[in-house]
């Protein structure tokens, strides 16, 4: 029924209270690397053909889904194909890591005004880039409340991240920003602003219940210690990292401390349609 083998324990108990309280449920995942493939350039990537029918099918079942993303939440909403969706006319999209505010119910964006310091740092990346000696490849993605440097297409993207953190972390520090790491880029944005901050809000809004979030990067790794406290406090949950499909292996924090790892965003459509199976199926 699209549930994988090799779950945890902790797993198994997770998709049993999904199970047995879908109306309580949440339901979070991250964008890109989870519902859409990795790609060299982020404008392009764009959610899995399954995706948005697949979430379309479990979100009149749970209490709710939510979308929780470094990307603009219009963005989030364009790419992934989930405006105007029958079944997710309850979709949340929380964007800029929770900065900011999409409601299918409306199609309107609630923002708070953009981190001053964000201004600063655009204006002085390229010449600290060029400074560092960033390598050819290296390149900018404005995200209107972040930035975040790429390193994807260098010859040696390691390299290139481990030669671009320390001058990005001063010039960050100057603008009262903090740099965040992630596959293959460093991403300077506003303090207090992360996956888990955005996805304890939206959880506190909802109240107690089971809680499945899947993710696929070192930025997702404070919404699994959200979920974590969560569980610790006695409410099933599901932790699954989405895994890459190129033969590289998945994040190895994130997959230590997952319930499943699945192979990518085809493997969590392949998840969400199983929970739904599932769920129908009690």
């Amino acid at each position: 029924m699209g549930i994988p083998e090799g779950m945890t324990a902790a797993g198994r108990d997770g998709v049993a209270g999904v199970v047995a309280q879908p109306s309580r449920t949440v339901v979070a995942l991250d964008f890109d690397g989870t519902l859409a493939p990795i790609v060299a350039d982020p404008a392009s990537a764009r959610a899995h053909p399954g995706a948005a029918a697949a979430l379309a099918a479990l979100a009149p079942l749970v209490d709710s889904v939510v979308v929780v993303t470094g990307r603009p939440a219009a963005v989030a909403v364009e790419y992934g194909g989930l405006a105007d969706v029958p079944g997710l006319e309850r979709l949340t999209v929380l964007g800029q890591y929770g900065a900011e505010r999409w409601e299918a119910a409306t199609g309107e964006v609630v923002a708070p005004e953009v981190h001053p310091g964000v201004a600063g740092v655009r204006a002085e990346l390229p010449a600290a880039l060029a400074r560092a000696g960033a390598p050819e490849g290296t390149w900018v993605e404005d995200k209107g409340r972040a930035l975040g440097v790429h390193t994807r297409r260098t010859a040696d993207p390691d390299a290139a991240l481990d030669l671009l953190r320390a001058p990005l972390a001063e010039l960050a520090e100057r603008h009262a920003l903090i740099v965040e790491p992630g596959r293959m880029v460093l991403e300077l944005r506003p303090p207090g602003v992360d996956k888990g901050a955005a996805l304890t809000g939206y959880l506190a809004e909802r109240g107690p219940g089971p809680v499945v979030y899947a993710g696929d990067d070192l930025g997702d790794l404070p919404a699994y210690a959200a979920v974590e406290r969560r569980r610790a406090e006695g409410l099933p949950a599901l932790l699954v990292c989405s895994g890459p499909v190129t033969g590289e292996p998945p994040v190895r924090e994130l997959a230590d401390r997952a319930d499943v790892v699945v192979p990518g965003p085809a493997g969590v459509v392949e998840l969400l349609s199983g929970l739904a199976e599932l769920i129908r199926a009690r």
